[in-house]
């Protein structure tokens, strides 16, 4: 099987789009520049349809989904009971901020939270409103001026989150003055470590950058708020830290009176197999940014999650918004919730990450364009290089992608050399593994062709289609 994408009903509505969506002109730039290298243009598609562990697009292609609303469908796409669930909710409320069902849901996240000791939620509409309020949160219960973030990082688009991200050199492009209270520290990748340190020994240099560098030669310790870290980091690449690091931020906050807030956006509400990223590390952080999964797919719903004394009482830490906590996405959430206990979804999950680790156990050796394989639970990433000088490493995550997409797989891969893959948690077994053989064959064939397919084309605009 190979699609000729993207297909005729696609194609039309991408073109329509270059118009008038964001971005337009610089894809017809950058596609021409592509196309006088001999590069041929990416497979792209519109999605038409979604149902379960599948999408369609506009021609009516079956794909596997491993894309999954950005890590956001925990259930696998458009889930009839909570889509039955957020009609009810809107058929009875409407949208009305004062409804009963944000209690019963703060009381049911209250129970879920690590060691039950994050009693209070605060709701937001999305993952960055979440992690800006998660941020003025700390700021003003410690009344200091600092947060730590790490490279690589990503916790949103707002104005707020863009100065605490560091997903590449370009990101606070233009923006320098707004970024005076952030202070980025190295995260411990677990490749390409620098210096001929192996993994344990970059994983104390980064413990020391913050507990010794920053504190000593950049700004004093009593000045800074907040850690705020990825357990596991998502958009940067799905990788994931040492216990011996996250235990290190903990102790380093407790040393320094800081507070640890856990951004569990993407790797909260099962995706790792645990309820809470957090949990594989023996870890409680003082502030849980969650979303993504929280509503199913189906509604947006965030918060955050924190102590009684950070959050009951920090009048001037603000928050919220017209549609945080609306009758839908609470809704969702709680039935979202009911079906996780009721279907042992975080056991299945465990089962599938462990079939998955175990298909892809061998690609590192068999393949030399593949650079290291990793996961937990079903945050899954696959790592490439080109061992050329004259391609770039993300040129063949680029087109390892896009054959994967020719035979019917969507994942994710951004500017990073990396492909991710966040399968439903309740996906059926025989579909992931369907899903890995194809991306296997994506893999043969691209170091066949001896690396890149496909030019340096950004994503056509469209709210559907994204590498």
């Amino acid at each position: 099987m190979s699609y000729d994408l993207p297909g005729d009903a696609s194609r039309a509505l991408l073109q329509r789009g270059l118009p008038h969506l964001r971005n337009g002109i610089h894809y017809t730039r950058a596609s021409q520049k592509s196309a006088s290298k001999g590069y041929v243009p990416p497979a792209q598609f519109i999605v038409g349809r979604a149902e379960g562990d599948y999408v369609w697009d506009l021609d009516g292609n079956q794909y596997i989904d491993f894309q999954n609303g950005w890590a956001t469908n925990p259930l696998g796409n458009c889930h009839p009971e909570i889509l039955e669930a957020v009609h009810e909710a809107q058929r009875q409320y409407g949208f009305q901020w004062e409804h009963p069902l944000r209690i019963p849901l703060a009381e049911r996240l209250a129970s879920i939270m690590p060691s039950g000791s994050l009693p209070r939620f605060s709701f937001e509409v999305s993952g960055t409103e979440a992690a800006e309020s998660a941020i003025h949160l700390a700021l003003c219960h410690t009344q200091r001026r600092y947060i730590v973030s790490f490279t690589s990082c990503f916790h949103g688009e707002g104005l707020g989150t863009k100065m605490v991200s560091a997903y590449n050199s370009d990101n606070n492009l233009y923006m320098e003055g707004w970024a005076g209270g952030v202070l980025k520290a190295p995260f411990p990748y677990s490749e390409e470590i620098p210096a001929g340190m192996d993994q344990a020994q970059y994983t104390e240099y980064c413990l020391w950058y913050i507990e010794t560098h920053l504190t000593e030669y950049v700004v004093p310790a009593e000045n800074i708020a907040a850690i705020l870290v990825e357990p596991g980091l998502a958009e940067g690449g799905n990788w994931i830290p040492s216990k011996a690091f996250m235990q290190g931020l903990r102790r380093i906050c407790d040393k320094f009176d800081w507070l640890l807030i856990a951004d569990e956006v993407l790797t909260g509400l099962g995706r790792t197999g645990t309820m809470w990223a957090v949990e594989h590390f023996d870890v409680v952080p003082d502030i849980l940014v969650a979303g993504k999964n929280l509503s199913g797919g189906i509604e947006p719903c965030a918060g955050v999650a924190a102590r009684d004394e950070i959050l009951g009482d920090n009048p001037r830490a603000t928050a919220g918004s017209t549609f945080a906590g609306t009758p839908g996405g609470c809704a969702a959430a709680l039935k979202t919730l009911e079906i996780y206990e009721r279907d042992a979804v975080l056991t299945h999950t465990q089962h599938l990450a462990g079939v998955a680790m175990q298909r892809m156990s061998d690609w590192e050796s068999r393949y030399e364009i593949v650079s290291q394989v990793r996961g937990l639970g079903l945050l899954l990433g696959v790592s490439f290089r080109a061992g050329r000088e004259d391609i770039e490493d993300f040129h063949i995550a680029r087109s390892v992608r896009d054959e994967m997409l020719k035979r019917g797989l969507w994942a994710i891969c951004d500017n990073e050399p990396q492909v991710r893959m966040y399968p439903a948690l309740n996906m059926a077994e025989d579909v992931l593994l369907e899903g890995l053989s194809r991306m296997e064959e994506a893999i043969e064939a691209v170091q066949r062709s001896g690396g890149v397919t496909i030019g340096d084309y950004p994503p056509m605009p469209s709210g559907n289609v994204g590498f």
